[in-house]
């Protein structure tokens, strides 16, 4: 199973990314003895070129991004929704461009008042971007992050229903 995880948070290294990779590994737990292969992208790490074109490196990413079985795509939120880094990158794409990948929107932020930007905000642009979203997408209160893997773990558990047949689906295996 080839997994993306790209994370929208302008620090590089951020806590957004450690959300991110948690809730990774509470989804590849829930498809043990299946082989994965993750790639992380830390957009902080390119955010001078993502507006240039056409910029080979970010290409490349897309391209692997568009090749995955799972996408895990995380940012903070900012202004009630995701972050302009993360915008300009899904820009890259074209309609239907992440056509058949298994996405799971994550976002992060200081309070639960925008705790629905995850489903309201992030979900529609996976979906318009033609990736299937199977679950519910995870919120984390970064006042929680003690609590990071538990919360993940729970998050996996109570989503299994759904993300297990559609990556499962996506690899051929049966379950």
């Amino acid at each position: 199973m080839k997994i993306a995880v790209v994370v929208g948070n302008p620090k590089p290294a951020s806590r957004t990314l450690r959300v991110a990779e948690s809730v990774t590994d509470a989804i590849e737990k829930l498809l043990p003895g299946e082989p994965t292969e993750r790639q992380v992208i830390d957009l902080a790490d390119y955010s001078s070129r993502l507006f240039e074109w056409p910029e080979p490196t970010l290409a490349e990413l897309n391209d692997a991004v568009a090749a995955s079985d799972l996408l895990v795509v995380a940012s903070p939120t900012y202004k009630a929704t995701y972050t302009g880094l993360l915008k300009a990158f899904l820009d890259r794409y074209p309609s239907n461009g992440l056509g058949g990948v298994v996405a799971v929107p994550v976002m992060t932020g200081a309070a639960a008042d925008h705790a629905m930007a995850t489903e309201v905000n992030l979900r529609p642009l996976l979906v318009e971007l033609g990736a299937t979203v199977p679950s519910r997408g995870l919120y984390l209160v970064m006042t929680r992050i003690a609590e990071l893997d538990a919360i993940t773990s729970d998050w996996a558990r109570a989503n299994a229903a759904t993300l297990v047949p559609a990556l499962t689906g996506r690899l051929g295996v049966t379950r």
